[in-house]
Parts: C-alpha cells; structure tokens; sequence
C-alpha cells in the first residue's frame, strides 16, 4: 500500500527528516512515535502530498506520490480549525462528497449514516461550535472516513482532548479499522496510546535530520479492551520497549 524510500525533507539549511524508509503493506495500522519537533507532522504531510519530497520517493499503490492522491484521507490535531464553523455538522462530513461528483441527498445520506456509525446521529443539524471537543474531533473522523479512503493519515488527533473521550475515540479507530480494513498511519507523541491502537509502532530520533530508531511489531491479542489489553505482560513489555527507544534518541546527538 505505502512505500518510503530513503525519504528526506529540509526547510532551507533545517534538516528535517533524513532516510527515512518503511513498507506499510495493505490493511496496517502503523503508529509512529517520536519527541516534539522531530518532523512527525512533516512525514505525514509529505506521505499525504501536500509537501514534496526532497530526497527519496512516496509511492502509495505502486505509483509515486506527485499530488495528493485518490483514497486518501487526513485527520488534523487541530480540528477546530479544520471543521467550518458556518456549516452544519452533516454539511461539513458530505463535504468531500462533492467532488465524487453525488448529488445532494445521496450526500446528505452518506454523512448521516457515518455521523450514525461514529455516536453522533443526534447532531447533524448543529454546528460545529455547538459540540464539545470530542465531538468535533469525532465529525472530523467522520468527514475523512466518509468517501472510504483506502490510505488514512491521523496527525496526533487526539491529543488535546480529556483521558476519557481519547480512549472512546481510540476504541472508535480500533472499530473503524477492524471492519474496514483501512490502512491508516497514526503519528502520536504518546506511548501507552501507541502500543495500544497500533499493529506496529515506528519510533523516529530527535532532530535534525530525524530518523528510524525502532521498527516494533505490536503482537496482542485482539479485541483490545481498555483495562484488559493494558494489564497484559505483554502490552507492559512492549510500552517500557518503545520508552527506552524515546529515551535512548533523546540521548544521542543527531
């Protein structure tokens, strides 16, 4: 499904990402993890299209990345912003629709049976400044998981919000993703939230010139459960795993 090769990226003399190379095959939830500033945001951009590669290639489907491609999907941390306040909360999930070339109540019935799919069928006439932060960050879900996308890029979506609401929004990407079989590539700060939602989890250095330090199969046993899958030896051994990667990274010059 994904392809880096040797990829790199710099903003003028600041190197960013160097060497970067993963296979990400059909169907994976790859969780990448690394420190503040060590270019996560600027991988998932540059896998998404939105900027070019410097050095290396993007090839998602066997064909290389140019432009933002067809399927894809990107969920934003900061989904206030990305949401449009003057429109409604189903206006702002059939959005994408359009372009996909449906009329307006096929529109209008897709986004109300993902809003349904996702705990929101009650609200599809408000705005999204009417919701609460979870609920927005859950109409941004539905927005990108309304045309399907067979590739979906989440940027750190959901750590702004309270202890709770993050883990019914992962059990939420867990659902999504067991029955739609979606490849998705999260990129958290968070170790524990990694391991837990995560098929594998890739650890990348500090900056500059940010790179792979640890390429980790996540191994637990499935359903995961919130209380369960994190009293498991082996979710203990694989969090203080991925823990002294970050720390070890923190450690080295770049």
């Amino acid at each position: 499904m994904l392809t880096l090769d040797s990829l790199g990226r710099h903003y003028g003399d600041h190197l960013v990402l160097r060497d970067i190379s993963l296979t990400v095959p059909d169907g994976q939830l790859l969780c990448v993890v690394g420190p503040s500033g060590c270019g996560k945001s600027t991988l998932l951009r540059t896998i998404a299209g939105l900027l070019p590669a410097h050095e290396g290639t993007v090839t998602v489907d066997d064909t290389p990345v140019s432009g933002v491609p067809d399927r894809l999907a990107v969920v934003f941390q900061d989904y206030g912003r990305s949401l449009f306040p003057w429109l409604t909360v189903r206006e702002n999930v059939a959005l994408p629709l359009r372009r996909r070339g449906l009329g307006r109540a096929e529109r209008r019935a897709e986004a109300e049976r993902i809003l349904e799919r996702v705990g929101l069928g009650g609200v599809a006439r408000r705005h999204p400044w009417q919701l609460s932060g979870g609920m927005q960050q859950r109409v941004a879900i539905a927005r990108a998981l309304v045309c399907r996308p067979a590739l979906l890029l989440m940027d750190e979506p959901f750590g702004s919000l309270d202890a709770q609401t993050r883990e019914d929004l992962e059990d939420l990407l867990l659902e999504v993703h067991r029955t739609d079989g979606a490849t998705i590539v999260f990129v958290t700060h968070d170790i524990d939230e990694s391991v837990y939602v995560g098929d594998r989890v890739v650890v990348l250095s500090p900056g500059p010139g940010s790179r792979v330090l640890l390429d980790l199969p996540v191994e637990l046993p499935g359903p995961r459960d919130q209380i369960g899958t994190r009293g498991l030896p082996g979710f203990v051994a694989l969090r203080a795993q991925v823990g002294r990667a970050v720390r070890s990274g923190k450690k080295e010059l770049p």
